[in-house]
């Protein structure tokens, strides 16, 4: 894109914004704006007339990290994309552990988070969920050779094997659910390390994140077949999506309607997603919502989506 065409535009939703602003001030209501800073102003008007967001990022390829100093990944991409188009042209990132990711976004220390982070009801409570970007399977990174036949969650549920699991992630609440032993780790090169080493039989992460992991290292290690984990006999049904403060709702709206663009147009979803590994099997199905994974009765989303 020329830079004529990126000015035009930005001074475009600026001026917008001003609108918006000056609209705010002169109307004398209560009524929540969209904004979350301690004035009130729009958070939207604020980073365009900045030109830039700051995104958290957990540094898992290949959602969001860090090479060579350059912050990249799919969700990095969708980021430029998207607010790019909302006259947003610079994304900066803050790396974070990932228990951590929401609590700093509520304690405004970035804009949104840019992680791939699966979209739970719990997580609905603390924060908002744009529309569902990426499917989410699962997989085990396991020794050479897949020692112990991991194939499914049922193939270490009941089993005395040790996963390792990211603190926080959805697999960490898969354990817990079916009581399988686990140690956490901060991140996916903690879990490889726990393999290697042999104080865990397995790492599980996202299909696309095992994949990747396995794919980048040396270590005598591989990943398994992705599988959707079914929990108590329910297909665990999972999007992950960038995530917003909850007063921040001008700046949601208007992030899904540029994420609809691209999700309604898989050409143009894979277009972005695919130079990180994503393939169809991660494109959302037409039909699944935030505010259905934010309810949390996945037995009913799969007969309605008729996933099951």
């Amino acid at each position: 894109m020329s830079s004529t065409r990126t000015t035009t535009r930005r001074r475009a939703f600026l001026a917008a914004g001003s609108v918006l602003a000056m609209t705010a001030l002169t109307a004398c209501s209560s009524v929540d704006d969209g904004g979350s800073g301690e004035g009130g102003g729009s958070a939207l008007a604020d980073l365009q007339e900045a030109g830039t967001i700051n995104v958290a990022f957990n540094g898992e390829e290949p959602y969001s990290y860090e090479d060579g100093g350059e912050l990249t990944g799919a969700t990095i991409a969708l980021d430029k994309e998207i607010f790019g188009a909302l006259g947003v042209d610079d994304v900066e990132g803050t790396q974070t552990e990932w228990n951590s990711l929401i609590p700093g976004l509520n304690a405004d220390r970035y804009d949104t988070v840019s992680a791939g982070m699966s979209i739970l009801p719990e997580r609905c409570e603390q924060a908002a969920f744009a529309e569902p970007t990426i499917m989410y399977t699962t997989a085990f990174l396991v020794p050479e050779g897949n020692p112990e036949n991991l194939t499914d969650w049922q193939s270490v549920e009941g089993s005395d094997l040790t996963l390792a699991v990211t603190s926080g992630a959805i697999e960490d609440g898969y354990a817990q659910k079916t009581g399988v032993e686990t140690i956490t780790v901060g991140d996916s090169t903690d879990g490889l390390n726990a393999v290697v080493t042999g104080r865990a039989d397995a790492f599980a992460l996202t299909g696309i994140s095992i994949r990747a992991l396995a794919d980048s290292t040396d270590e005598p290690v591989e990943a398994t077949e992705a599988f959707v984990a079914t929990i108590d006999g329910v297909p665990q049904i999972g999007a992950g999506a960038e995530v917003f403060r909850k007063g921040d709702t001008e700046l949601l709206d208007a992030y899904n309607e540029e994420l609809a663009k691209i999700t309604g147009d898989k050409a143009k979803w894979l277009e972005i997603m695919e130079p990180f590994g994503f393939t169809e099997a991660e494109y959302p199905p037409e039909g699944l919502t935030a505010e259905m994974l934010c309810e949390g009765d996945l037995g009913k989303i799969s007969d309605e989506l008729g996933l099951s």
